[in-house]
């Protein structure tokens, strides 16, 4: 079983664990709705796609409402340290979580407490609070963008706010970055950059890129970098693929599905998702 860990945009919105389904242009979770249009409804709802395809289970969602101001957030980390090792987990995907390097920490420790340790994902939020507490290196993959990028390759920064001017977060600084990240301990086993041009990478440098189809659209668009975290969390260990092998064809799939819907700056990210079934037919076939 997989889980992906993450909020959602509305305050009000409870804390809830369950399994994840799509209906339409959105999730169900233990009988709440959430819309599918970026964020960690959009990550989610690529595993879940990705999962249907493939016939390999389903995943638990952790979510809760967070509007910026980390009450949900806290409420999720104090969740997580409480019943992580109630769970037999293939791999825990985090994603949008206020950082907070205590709670990671936490969070870090409880892991290890579970019945089996599982492959560990992290983007956005958690992602930098996993480099702002020194245990980058204690995760198999993190899926930053080349700003994202920027600060876990600045060893001074203590948050994103923070990187320096001079170290640029562009797309011909990136294996320059991904190498300052490497060598202060800031990345995980593996990096999948996201951009004009997708990196897989890992501490002996770039392995493999992926720079078609190449949608314009996409690089405008909200979501298109959390459905590819998404379809990473869904394809590693599936089919016996391997975390190379997985992240790899993440990335040509997310491009696929993109040129499959035409997409436009108007699309939203629920055009795309609805097109990773052939695009996963066509790369993994």
């Amino acid at each position: 079983m997989r889980a992906v860990v993450g909020t959602v945009p509305f305050e009000d919105f409870p804390l809830t664990v369950g399994n994840v389904s799509l209906s339409g242009q959105d999730l169900q979770i233990g009988g709440h709705t959430v819309p599918v249009n970026r964020g960690t409804p959009a990550l989610l709802a690529a595993t879940v796609r990705a999962l249907e395809v493939l016939g390999n289970g389903k995943v638990t969602g952790f979510l809760v409402g967070d509007i910026g101001l980390g009450k949900g957030s806290r409420r999720l980390y104090e969740t997580l340290v409480r019943d992580l090792n109630g769970y037999d987990l293939e791999s825990l995907t985090f994603h949008y979580l206020q950082p907070d390097v205590d709670w990671h920490n936490r969070v870090r420790f409880a892991v290890e407490e579970m019945p089996r340790r599982p492959l560990l994902i992290a983007d956005a939020g958690f992602m930098y609070a996993a480099k702002m507490s020194g245990s980058a290196s204690k995760y198999d993959l993190f899926t930053p963008d080349a700003g994202e990028l920027a600060f876990l390759a600045d060893e001074a920064a203590p948050h994103p706010f923070y990187t320096r001017g001079f170290i640029l977060h562009d797309e011909n600084k990136v294996p320059d970055l991904i190498q300052r990240a490497y060598s202060h301990k800031n990345a995980a086993r593996h990096l999948l950059v996201k951009g004009e041009i997708d990196r897989l990478a890992d501490r002996s440098g770039i392995l493999e890129s992926v720079d078609g189809p190449s949608i314009d659209a996409m690089e405008a668009m909200g979501g298109t970098g959390d459905t590819l975290t998404g379809l990473a969390a869904a394809l590693i260990g599936a089919n016996g693929l391997s975390l190379h092998q997985a992240a790899i064809a993440a990335a040509m799939i997310n491009r696929e599905a993109g040129a499959l819907a035409s997409l436009t700056p108007a699309s939203q990210v629920a055009d795309l998702i609805r097109h990773l079934p052939r695009a996963m037919e066509k790369v993994l076939t």
